[in-house]
């Protein structure tokens, strides 16, 4: 695909993710990168590199179909609220698409028009949902029934500091989503509703400590393409942060009506956001580490099977890249090269669970993050 010359790709977004991804495809002498931001100050970081960038704002679709008209394929890292409209205006000009927006509309509503253009679009393509899902759908296709799925996930700063002991590489409204954003699971066969933050446990990892599992609405396409009995998603904090943010909540912190102050109306969630946003940053320098734990359980040839993933990845002090960036960000430019490489060639909108199906994707997904130094332990047990 694309021999004998670069194959220009578009990294909509420099942030937290959206610059080690153009770092990383940079460092690749089969690209050619261009990343485009609102914020100089983002670009401004990235003009040691071979990069090219461009200032724009990028919420309107107008815009992202001007920067992306002459390049391959676009990498699209926006925040999600703007992240759908994005997606959409990339598939309507036929341009192939890796999505790590997590936007809160469904991915499959647009899957006629990118038959329509012939577009390749791999959507939710970052650590969870993204891994997740990849090795949920590889297990899925192994398993004769799969019974339970549970997939527990956190991103955390190594130290912690009061008052949230919680940092983040996300923007604020992203992460302030999950946790108004009523939880979808599947009990016994049927789907049943939860609040976010809801039924709080208390898990214990070996070397990091105890931390706490609340509801989030985690398993997104999967509720539609994995037929299983019993499937969740909890996010892992440290212990106290949900009834903390329960509070915000409820109080109305989290609220998207527009309430008057002195004159002007605001939204209550985007004051929140504004003053998280230096509570939550995660700065350079500052050590961070991602956490998952995936458990598919099922029947092979009669006998129930129980998989289990586990991830632990740190910040990397020599590329300065922090754990969160790399998880989430180095999926999204392993499955690019996959396209590239042609090993991964359906139309339409692909949730990673379709990646899953084809075990030669979910090896080189693997063996690429692997290199990296992202490394996803296996665990195959029988159980009674």
């Amino acid at each position: 695909m694309h021999r004998n010359k670069k194959i220009k790709v578009t990294i909509l977004g420099a942030g937290l993710v959206g610059a080690p991804m153009a770092i990383d495809l940079a460092g690749d002498p089969r690209y050619q990168v261009t990343t485009v931001d609102i914020s100089d100050a983002a670009l401004n970081k990235l003009k040691n590199y071979p990069i090219n960038t461009i200032q724009t704002d990028l919420s309107k679709p107008k815009n992202v179909e001007s920067v992306i008209q002459d390049c391959n394929f676009v990498i699209n890292a926006l925040p999600g609220c703007i992240g759908f409209k994005a997606l959409e205006a990339a598939i309507k000009i036929g341009k192939n698409v890796v999505d790590i927006s997590f936007f809160e509309e469904d991915p499959f509503s647009l899957d006629e028009l990118a038959r329509k253009n012939n577009v390749i679009a791999l959507v939710d393509c970052g650590v969870s949902p993204g891994m997740s899902n990849i090795l949920i759908g590889y297990v899925h296709e192994l398993l004769d029934k799969t019974e339970n799925v549970i997939i527990l996930v956190g991103g955390l700063p190594q130290v912690r500091e009061w008052p949230y002991e919680y940092k983040a590489v996300f923007s604020p409204m992203d992460v302030i989503e999950e946790y108004i954003r009523p939880a979808r699971h599947i009990e016994n066969g049927v789907l049943v509703i939860k609040p976010a933050l809801s039924e709080k446990e208390y898990i214990n990892f070996k070397g990091i400590g105890t931390l706490e599992a609340f509801n989030t609405d985690g398993l997104r396409t999967l509720l539609k393409t994995i037929n299983a009995r019993n499937m969740k998603e909890k996010t892992l904090r440290y212990p106290g942060h949900s009834e903390k943010m329960a509070m915000l909540r409820e109080t109305g912190f989290f609220s998207k009506q527009e309430i008057e102050i002195n004159g002007s109306k605001t939204r209550p969630i985007d004051f929140t956001s504004k003053i998280l946003s230096t509570k939550w940053l995660l700065r350079e320098g500052e050590a961070d580490f991602t956490i998952m734990r995936i458990i598919i359980e099922g029947e092979k040839e009669g006998k129930r099977i129980r998989y289990t993933y586990d991830l632990f990845d740190q910040y990397d002090e020599a590329t300065q890249t922090h754990s969160m960036a790399r998880t989430t960000g180095y999926t999204a430019t392993i499955a690019l090269r996959m396209v590239t490489d042609g090993l991964y060639n359906r139309i339409g909108i692909s949730s990673p669970e379709f990646i899953g199906k084809y075990p030669d994707c979910v090896k080189f997904m693997l063996g690429e993050l692997r290199e990296k130094g992202i490394i996803y332990n296996e665990k195959i047990e029988t159980i009674p």
